[in-house]
């Protein structure tokens, strides 16, 4: 079994607050047009119309060479953080494929381990990625754009 984790409360809270992003910019606020605007903290899409923040995001510590950093989209107003007992996100259910790949504890990718996993095969390729004993973490991303949707730990 795994655990789908969303970003911490903390960091989104601080961006609301214009913590500076990936590349140092204030997070850039915009309205949602209601498509393609997942939320990397409740996991859900922001609905057309409501006010959301645009930055760079980079799930990593540190800067290394595998650290990517790419665009997200985060809730302006406060969200509830999507917990592992909600189920499976609406975000990770509504694209027909997602780009996965797993990442050793040194924070770097582990060789041979990246899929574009179809929806209807993502728990498979999950566990299949798990099996692998120098996998520590998996990241889902966007398979069209590779923005970060979220963490993925075993349970």
């Amino acid at each position: 079994m795994y655990r789908i984790s969303a970003l911490p409360t903390e960091q989104v809270q601080a961006y609301r607050f214009g913590r500076p992003d990936g590349y140092g910019n204030p997070p850039e606020h915009a309205i949602s047009d209601g498509g393609g605007n997942p939320c990397r903290h409740c996991l859900k899409y922001i609905p057309e119309g409501k006010e959301m923040l645009v930055l760079a995001h980079r799930p990593f510590a540190q800067t290394q060479p595998y650290a990517e950093t790419g665009p997200i989209f985060l809730c302006a107003e406060p969200c509830a953080r999507h917990e592992d007992e909600d189920g499976v996100p609406e975000t990770l259910i509504s694209s027909p494929n997602y780009l996965i790949k797993g990442y050793g504890s040194d924070d770097r990718i582990v060789y041979g381990t990246g899929i574009i996993a179809p929806q209807a095969q993502f728990q498979e390729a999950v566990a299949n990625i798990f099996d692998r004993a120098d996998v520590a973490y998996i990241h889902v991303r966007s398979a069209l754009n590779n923005c970060y949707h979220a963490r993925i730990d075993r349970a």
